[in-house]
């Protein structure tokens, strides 16, 4: 099923290099993917995947294992920021 996966920041060097300039790529991915298998299957580090949006929805963290995505769903992942 399709799905547009978006990464920002640094993340972006995760992203196939066609994809880098817009941080977006289209995925086809299997039918009940989950938010956390996405992350694990292109290999993004925990450690980096701080806030992810599903469709502008924030997922918790607690909440990535069971979320499933469908066809359509656009999922944005921001590292963690620092600045002062």
């Amino acid at each position: 099923m399709p799905i547009t996966l978006k990464l920002y920041a640094f993340l972006s060097d995760y992203l196939p290099a066609e994809a880098r300039r817009s941080n977006a790529v289209a995925l086809d991915v299997p039918d009940e993917t989950t938010v956390a298998a996405l992350i694990a299957s292109r290999a993004l580090p925990p450690r980096l995947v701080h806030l992810v949006l599903l469709n502008g929805q924030f997922v918790p963290p607690q909440e990535r294992g069971a979320r499933t995505l469908t066809a359509g769903d656009v999922l944005a992942i921001w590292p963690p920021i620092a600045g002062g």
